[in-house]
């Protein structure tokens, strides 16, 4: 099953000035993001700041998020750590909470091999019916989900239904579309890729800059999708300074900061990620003033 094709927005977790959630601006942020044409919101990943996040504010924030979406798009939680039973036991309690799927990242710190990668997700599988998309970013757990690994994952297991594929390394991933030609839905991870990705039979992406450009984000997906290439690519390619900058340090640092630049009081970063280098926020304060508004939307 594809749990959804388009533009999911990777959403950012709004704090208060004390650090705690806030409701009111992520209820905000949702609905721009419905309104912007996202096709799926995910939440409590690596965007939204997930690690630094106790198990309690996370079942919380899919909460309010299932609540808030009302069924109007589909809810991905991340559910991802480096040891096996605690990804089931919190896959499982955001299960009962009404989400959609889970976006589960390969296991980090634990540098686990290609079998280790294997027993983990299908030992998940197993006990899960929730739909789950892996997600392999090597840069951020220091292992990386190989294209035949992923194959077998996903002929064994029809909840094994996707992978988010943030290695930035195209041939591998044209390699896993090559070996599973449909059986696995493929979405970009990185937003300087999605055409590339779309190119290569992917259904979608998993967005940062759907943060800062819903629209934008979700034209330039289903315009491929629905055959205007050149739309599709031009709009890569003008979203292409804004993606540079929105990871010109670590993410989420940059597009938290830029939420702040466009109004959203989104609040601080939680130790021990650290606010944007004045350098940096002079360098993107300029760029968003020069950027004509409607790609802002």
């Amino acid at each position: 099953m594809t749990l959804f094709k388009g533009a999911g927005v990777a959403l950012i977790t709004p704090f208060n000035e004390d650090e705690t959630v806030n409701y009111d601006m992520l209820g905000t942020l949702i609905d721009r993001q419905i309104e912007g044409g996202t096709d799926a919101i995910i939440v409590c990943g690596t965007t939204g700041e997930a690690a630094t996040m106790s198990e309690e504010e996370k079942l919380s924030v899919v909460e309010y998020t299932v609540k808030r979406v009302n069924h109007r798009v589909p809810v991905i939680a991340g559910s991802g750590a480096n040891s096996t039973r605690l990804v089931i036991d919190l896959s499982k309690k955001i299960a009962a909470l009404g989400a959609d799927g889970l976006l589960i990242v390969t296991p980090f710190y634990n540098k686990a091999t290609q079998e280790g990668l294997y027993q983990h997700y299908s030992t998940i599988a197993k006990e899960i019916d929730l739909p789950i998309i892996m997600y392999n970013v090597p840069s951020r757990t220091g292992c990386n989900i190989l294209p035949e690994t992923a194959l077998k994952l996903a002929l064994e297991f029809r909840n094994i239904v996707g992978i988010k594929e943030a290695s930035g390394n195209i041939s591998q991933i044209t390699k896993l579309a090559s070996l599973c030609r449909g059986c696995l839905d493929i979405y970009a991870g990185n937003d300087d890729q999605i055409v590339p990705i779309l190119s290569l039979g992917g259904v979608g992406v998993i967005s940062v800059l759907s943060n800062v450009a819903p629209k934008g984000t979700h034209d330039m997906v289903m315009s491929y999708l629905e055959g205007n290439e050149d739309k599709a690519r031009r709009l890569q390619l003008d979203y292409l300074e804004l993606v540079d900058a929105l990871f010109c340090e670590v993410n989420p640092i940059p597009v938290k900061s830029t939420m702040n630049m466009l109004g959203f009081n989104v609040g601080s970063l939680r130790l021990p990620l650290t606010e944007m280098e004045d350098k940096h926020k002079v360098a993107m304060s300029q760029l968003l003033s020069r950027m004509p508004q409607e790609m802002l939307a």
